[in-house]
């Protein structure tokens, strides 16, 4: 169904102009500061009665460091991940004060650096453990508290699928109010955001995911198959998913088709890389459904890394290099063990017209995740893929820090 339209006199022609509904205006906003945050350009963010101006210190220059200093009425803060904080290993103490620590302070790290580190190579030598940068730039960071948009701030660096480490400072022209901004409170050509609007974006995105084109695609291993890609409300990226057969006939039955989430993995899937065992459990589960009575449905969710992104899977497999293991590598980048957003792959079902599924997973948090998104989860088929002899490690990681039902390999 439509997103609903307002109508509002245009002056210009005597006639109603169509005006966007305020759900797909902030999932624009939200889309367009993404993509500045990826050009290192600040943006405004905006909360119920303040704002600030913030950068994602992964690629923020001089020029925008000096955009937000132009800005700013107190020195800016560097935020970081908790985990990253700690992964830094910087003798850093507490905020002053005994207090209890507040539920913005457990989700982020402030930093207060020193003249000498605002400037590009310090602050990416502290968000990205794989930049060979000066650690030691003159003087070290000090710990500061917490700011209230600090949990925004973060959450759309990473929708930016950037490194959750941000440069930010309050707004030096004060409060900002909902509604147009105030004449003269920063620059017009920064574009401003609602802080409420990020943190509800993930939400808003995959509910708004419809059906947008499809087309029979007969595979090597499946030759009865068809790609529906779905697409946001705000223009962004594809998620896809391969049908094998005629499951929705099944569903419509009362039947529960057999259904796989697959995360996209450029590495596994396209190159055939040995260090995961993605590309064989992605043909796999195609020619499994192949043979299945009724056939059967492959969500490929563009959350490559579990919803890191390509980039920042590349710096945890250099970390994993060192000796870190999936999860520490993650948090070592200020990312969670799993960041994927399963109700992206409930709203696909429900524009297949499916609501039971039997999932074929070892994950048993994709079967708490599509349960809590209201699927129906009739059973687990298991989908275990032998080790290669390179991805030994990632899959005893899998079985041991993930809970994934794997069966114990010999010599492990």
């Amino acid at each position: 169904m439509p997103m609903p339209r307002m109508m509002a006199e245009d002056p210009r022609l005597g006639a109603p102009a169509p005006q966007p509904d305020p759900a797909r205006a902030a999932l624009r906003a939200v889309h367009r500061a993404v993509a500045e945050l990826r050009r290192g350009t600040p943006v405004l963010l905006r909360g119920e009665d303040h704002g600030v101006v913030m950068a994602p210190a992964e690629t923020v220059g001089a020029a925008g460091l000096g955009e937000i200093l132009a800005l700013a009425k107190a020195p800016p803060v560097l935020l970081l991940a908790p985990s990253r904080a700690g992964a830094l290993a910087l003798p850093l103490a507490p905020p002053p004060g005994l207090r209890p620590v507040t539920a913005v302070e457990e989700a982020a790290v402030a930093l207060r650096l020193p003249p000498a580190m605002l400037e590009p190579a310090a602050l990416r030598s502290l968000a990205d453990p794989t930049f060979e940068g000066l650690l030691d730039a003159g003087g070290r960071p000090e710990r500061a508290p917490a700011p209230p948009l600090a949990l925004a701030a973060l959450a759309l660096a990473k929708l930016a699928r950037l490194l959750p480490a941000v440069v930010l400072a309050p707004l030096r022209e004060g409060p900002m109010r909902e509604g147009p901004m105030r004449e003269g409170l920063a620059r017009p050509d920064l574009l401003s955001v609602v802080a409420a609007d990020v943190l509800a974006y993930p939400a808003s995105a995959a509910s708004s995911l419809r059906r947008v084109a499809e087309a029979a695609v007969p595979l090597e291993d499946a030759a009865d198959a068809r790609i529906v890609a779905f697409r946001a409300a705000d223009g962004g990226i594809e998620h896809l998913a391969i049908v094998i057969g005629r499951p929705e006939d099944m569903a419509e039955a009362g039947g529960a088709p057999l259904v796989r989430l697959h995360s996209e993995c450029f590495t596994g899937d396209l190159l055939g890389s040995l260090r995961c065992d993605c590309g064989p459990q992605l043909r796999g589960a195609i020619a499994r459904m192949a043979q299945e009575k009724g056939g059967g449905v492959l969500l490929y969710l563009a959350q490559e890394g579990r919803g890191i992104g390509l980039v920042n899977k590349l710096r945890a497999y250099a970390l994993q290099d060192a000796g870190l293991d999936t999860v520490d590598a993650n948090k070592a980048l200020g990312w969670g063990a799993d960041e994927r957003n399963f109700l992206v792959a409930a709203t696909m079902l429900e524009q297949l017209g499916i609501a039971r599924v039997r999932l074929m997973t070892n994950n048993p948090d994709k079967l708490v995740g599509l349960v809590a998104c209201g699927v129906a989860v009739e059973g687990r088929v298991p989908h275990e893929i032998a080790p290669n002899g390179v991805n030994d490690g990632y899959l005893a990681t899998k079985a041991a820090r993930f809970g994934h039902l794997l069966a114990p390999q010999e010599g492990n």
